[in-house]
Parts: structure tokens; sequence; C-alpha cells
């Protein structure tokens, strides 16, 4: 039943709030091609629930095919490929609003563990594994308790405690911590500014 409450609340709710922010996605579009070259949306195959692929979708907020370029998947504070539009948006975690269609397309939810790569899943044991019972949010225990000043590891352990030990409350209280992470904007970036690399 909790699972229930959970997957109607996302989608009407993402339906609801993507007719809202429609005008804010328009604008952010204008100004994403204005600022840079590209396209408006950052595009990227992730792993979702039972370990199915979806196409994530986030504001773009580096330079065009930028995982092509200097620290390829990693990323640093100082990034010479985040834009300048793109360092605002993702400063105050607005790159990742487009993951409301996610949401409203039933391939995500507002709260679970993140979404992960293919060649992450691929080095999961069983008890990592776990992680992909769940359908992954925008945020989520591990994104309250550290967010990428975690190493891979931890955020993998706060990701599967949350899966064995779900409830609604507990997902009203990573809803209300996050607002505090946004607004404080803790945990944008690891160790000496620098994202830590999944080994």
């Amino acid at each position: 039943m909790n699972l229930f409450i959970k997957s109607l609340f996302d989608t009407v709710f993402g339906l609801i709030l993507l007719i809202l922010l429609l005008p804010v996605f328009i604008v952010f579009g204008i100004l994403i091609k204005l600022d840079s070259k590209g396209p408006v949306f950052f595009k990227q195959v992730r792993i979702g629930k039972d370990e199915k692929p979806f196409k994530i979708y986030k504001f773009r907020s580096m330079v065009d095919k930028a995982e092509e370029i200097g620290l390829g998947r990693n990323l640093s504070k100082d990034d010479s490929r985040i834009t300048k539009l793109g360092n605002f948006l993702r400063n105050w975690s607005l790159d990742e609003l487009p993951q409301i269609i996610n949401i409203a397309k039933g391939d995500m939810s507002f709260i679970g563990p993140r979404p992960t790569l293919d060649y992450q899943v691929k080095a999961y044991n069983d008890v990592q594994r776990k992680r992909l019972l769940m359908k992954p949010g925008v945020t989520g225990w591990a994104q309250v308790n550290g967010r990428n000043s975690l190493t891979w590891e931890k955020r993998i352990e706060y990701d599967v405690w949350y899966v064995e030990n779900y409830s609604l409350w507990l997902d009203f209280k990573i809803l209300l911590r996050t607002f505090k992470v946004a607004l404080l904007r803790e945990g944008l970036y690891g160790e000496d500014g620098i994202n830590d690399d999944f080994v």
C-alpha cells in the first residue's frame, strides 16, 4: 500500500508540476541556448528499477559533448566545461528539474536512490544491487546525508538502507531535508572540489 501511494503521488504531482513549470522550462531553454552552443537538455541512458534502462533528462549545464573532453564522466568544482549559466543551475540543483519528465513517464520517483550508469551496475555485488529494487529518485537518503561528498561505496550503502527501511514517513523526512541541502548547497562536490570517481 505504501508503494502504491508513493507511485500515485509521483504520477499525479509529476504531471501537475510539469504543467506548472512549463514556463520555467521555456525560459531556461532560451537562456541555455543563448549561453552556449548545444542542446537544451542533457540526455543520458541510466539504469532504473529492476535494471531497466531509461533516458534521463537534465538541463545542459556543461559544454556540448563534455564527456568526451577534460575529466570525462568525473567533475570538479572549477571545471572549465561548466557554462556560466550551468554553474548557476548546478549550484541550486535546477539542472535536475527536467527529471520531472522522467517522473511523469514513470521512469523515476521524487525520492529514491539516484539513477546509476550501466558500467557501475556491472560492478555491484548482490547487496549493492538492492538499490535497484526501487525506482530511482531526484533526491534520496544518500543525497541528504552527504551527496557528492560521500564515496560511492557510502552512497550505495545509504541507498540500500533506504530500500530496506522504506516508509512514507522516511520519504517525507527526505523531502524536508532536501530543501535544506539545496538551499545551503551542501555536498555539491567531493573532497578538494573533485567528485569521487566510481571504482
